[in-house]
């Protein structure tokens, strides 16, 4: 299972929201090719990044900060957020962004996204992030009527990477992994599952790890590494 250490760019900024609330917005860092540097210096392996006002705007926004965090390390990174067409997806995989996490688009425009996964196997991630149950987009400003499952199956053989679970309900409140919903979902597909939102301590990744569900490929780690809540050679052994 991979450990994902997060940086979320709001203005150029690392940020943290809470539930998904721009408004709801800390600022941890404010040089993120820094912050990069240092997660890899920490051992990670990964790194998980998400331009939010992309995700609002339909855009990317945080170009530039990208671009300075792929020059500043050579680890694998995943992005998302405001990434909706071929164009966009084909000009951060060129910038050298390893994979990028195709969300709002796998909801209205799925054929897009297997196209996209077809074109390029292994670099595309679906982004599942659901509240209350039901799939969020635009941001998680919009709720639909479909399922993580529902989502996540249009997506089968159809050659994306990892589906990347969200519980926007419990994101950035430090209140543990849903390992529930995670397990179940991973259970359900055979595409690999990464889990996001709500990770606060070692306990809870040794939790996803407890689980037992060979589908379970990774966890996003995001406020609780800013806020030293995490014993991070610990969560690497693990």
């Amino acid at each position: 299972m991979i450990l994902f250490p997060a940086i979320d760019l709001k203005d150029g900024q690392c940020v943290r929201l809470k539930k998904g609330l721009m408004a709801q917005a800390t600022v941890f860092n404010d040089d993120p090719a820094a912050q990069a540097r240092e997660f890899k210096s920490q051992g990670f392996q990964w790194l998980h990044c998400v331009d939010l006002n992309g995700a609002f705007d339909g855009r990317s926004v945080n170009a530039d900060a990208i671009k300075a965090i792929r020059a500043a390390i050579d680890l694998p990174i995943q992005l998302g957020g405001g990434i909706r067409d071929m164009a966009a997806v084909e000009g951060w995989l060129a910038a050298g962004i390893t994979r990028v996490i195709l969300g709002t688009a796998a909801l209205t425009n799925p054929d897009f996204v297997k196209q996209a996964a077809r074109a390029f196997p292994g670099k595309i991630v679906v982004g599942s992030d659901a509240k209350g149950g039901k799939i969020a987009t635009q941001g998680w400003a919009d709720i639909s009527d479909l399922t993580p499952v529902d989502l996540a199956k249009r997506f089968e053989d159809a050659g994306v990477a990892a589906i990347l679970f969200t519980d926007i309900d419990g994101d950035g409140l430090l209140g543990g992994v849903n390992v529930t919903a995670t397990a179940a979902l991973a259970r359900a597909l055979t595409i690999p599952v990464i889990a996001s939102g709500g990770v606060g301590s070692n306990a809870d990744i040794e939790a996803l790890v407890a689980a037992n569900e060979p589908g379970i490929k990774g966890v996003v780690v995001g406020r609780a590494l800013y806020d030293g809540r995490i014993d991070i050679p610990a969560a690497l052994a693990l």
